[in-house]
């Protein structure tokens, strides 16, 4: 056999094995679902949210993808919890098994019976109120976010045990308890209940209402006559500014005042209010500035880095706490839990789910990930969640105040208007 020949020889058999490595087996992306409120009242939130998640399939893609595979995600918009069926319906023609969302409560609470229902997993990046009895938590169901209950817990035992003692008061406090009436709200407020009566304090009243009622002035009134010393609100924004509104013009002499998210947390609360937020507390996720890198490990300080940069760059904006919920969230389904799983198929995906345990500090957030099991009371939640205690220190001006490991600011016990 000639060089020349053995040479063709050669060449012809290195491009069969090249055409056998080609696209002919390359394999398709893990095709995940985003279902958020992109439009509506709560569509900022949900867009931001949503942004985040992208953000994290962006990362993931970049750094090797699931086990060499990309991620596509396919987004569909649900302002409404009677958008949801349609919407999910449009994610199951593109084959989505795993749903990340979805930013508003009362959207959550229809993902995850329709999730339930058609055997997909809904992994629930941002909202925080509570699912009904159906829902299959742990199985069907992970929340990555706080548990409204949980926030509502939280709130009360940082009054009880880092603000009471530093008030001038020296009774026993008085707590009134405010809510919204819906899945948030009740989630929320009943959490606040809860640790109320397990700690002792006294309540003064409970309060839920109708965010759309217009004029707060009647429930000012009904809080003022149950004569509390602290109010705990769970409202969504303008309700949440209209109650606080009333309550400084009925004069309610409040020693202290808490809410939790969409409403005391957000910098559109502080902006509105001005001097008549001073002074309030708010128990909520963290947005990204908020973060103390020292509280993170090499991994979360490595992707918040990233995430804040890469963010600012496409969208000219910092990271609020939705944006940072829903990357960090989708994260550790992407990075961690699907190349655990090996597929997007439901029951692989939630046995991987409660497999990975991820130590607090491990996210961009702060947060960890350790899934409560099918059959636990906490089904589906995360206990590792990200969560702080916000402060409302000057006018149009807030800060991390607890825990310590991530405050950026000492507690201020400040007069309310």
């Amino acid at each position: 056999m000639t060089a020349l020949r053995r040479t063709l020889l050669l060449l012809a058999a290195l491009a069969l094995l090249a055409a056998g490595c080609g696209p002919a087996r390359r394999r398709p992306p893990a095709v995940v679902g985003a279902l958020y409120p992109l439009s509506g009242s709560q569509g900022t939130g949900g867009t931001e949210e949503e942004r985040g998640a992208r953000l994290a399939v962006d990362w993931v893609n970049g750094h090797g993808g699931v086990k060499g595979q990309g991620v596509e995600l396919v987004a569909a918009d649900a302002p409404r919890p009677e958008a949801v069926p349609s919407a999910l319906a449009a994610l199951r023609r593109r084959h989505v098994s795993v749903v990340l969302g979805s930013h508003g409560s009362v959207v959550s609470a229809e993902v995850a019976r329709e999730a339930t229902d058609q055997g997909l997993v809904f992994w629930e990046t941002g909202a925080v109120g509570e699912t009904d009895a159906a829902v299959a938590g742990g199985s069907r169901f992970f929340r990555m976010a706080p548990m409204g209950a949980n926030l509502g817990r939280a709130a009360i035992a940082f009054v009880r045990d880092q603000v009471a003692p530093r008030l001038p008061v020296r009774r026993q406090l008085r707590y009134a308890v405010a809510y919204m009436d819906d899945v948030y709200g009740r989630a929320v407020g009943s959490g606040a209940l809860v640790e109320l009566r397990a700690g002792g304090q006294a309540v003064a009243g409970s309060f839920p209402y109708d965010a759309h009622a217009g004029d707060f002035a009647p429930l000012a009134t009904r809080i003022a006559a149950s004569r509390p010393d602290v109010l705990f609100v769970a409202a969504y924004l303008d309700d949440g500014v209209a109650m606080r509104r009333s309550l400084v013009a009925a004069h309610v002499p409040l020693v202290t005042g808490i809410g939790t998210s969409s409403s005391y947390c957000m910098p559109a609360f502080g902006e509105t209010l001005g001097a008549n937020a001073v002074g309030l507390f708010a128990s909520d996720k963290p947005d990204a500035a908020a973060v103390r890198v020292d509280a993170l490990s090499p991994e979360g300080r490595a992707t918040l880095a990233w995430a804040q940069a890469r963010y600012r760059a496409r969208y000219h904006q910092a990271m609020s706490a939705p944006a940072l919920s829903g990357f960090s969230n989708a994260y550790a389904l992407l990075a961690h839990v699907l190349p655990a799983a090996g597929s997007t198929e439901p029951d692989a995906v939630a046995r991987a789910a409660l497999g990975v345990k991820l130590p607090v500090g491990t996210l961009a957030n702060g947060g960890g990930m350790d899934l409560a099991p099918p059959g636990d009371p906490q089904a589906g939640e995360n206990r590792s969640a990200a969560s702080v205690i916000w402060e409302w220190v000057a006018p149009g001006q807030r800060a991390v105040v607890w825990p310590p490991a991530f405050a950026t600011h000492p507690i201020a016990v400040l007069p309310l208007s």
